[in-house]
């Protein structure tokens, strides 16, 4: 289970976060109050699917030992779009030496990764 604790001192928007081994922060941008010293919360959203499924791609072809030498992930993330509908728009980069079927492989793998998953499952707030 992921831990995560978030606190904030009078200087505006500026907010901890702390896992168990690390500390950085969020913030909002100056135009709407904030600092900009750190990532806001929806860029920090983006951030966890892009990473997930950059690891996620490399783990999986780390163990099959495909030639793949870079992967570059792209999250846009659409509130506005349909209202009560938010949009996660993924491009996905592959580099190396990998036969198409392996780059096909992929793309179906980096719907697998754990962020991406818990995104189209039934979320409770509680």
């Amino acid at each position: 289970m992921a831990k995560v604790k978030a606190s904030s001192t009078n200087q505006n928007y500026k907010t901890i976060l702390q896992t168990e081994t690390q500390t950085f922060l969020a913030d909002e941008p100056k135009e709407v109050g904030g600092q900009d010293l750190g990532p806001t919360p929806v860029d920090l959203l983006a951030a966890s699917l892009a990473a997930c499924t950059t690891i996620t791609l490399k783990m999986y072809a780390g163990r099959k030992e495909w030639e793949l030498e870079e992967v570059e992930v792209n999250v846009e993330v659409d509130f506005k779009t349909n209202p009560g509908v938010t949009i996660f728009k993924k491009d996905i980069f592959l580099k190396g030496n990998l036969t198409d079927e392996q780059k096909q492989r992929l793309y179906v793998i980096a719907d697998k990764c754990p962020v991406n998953k818990a995104l189209k499952q039934t979320i409770v707030m509680e």
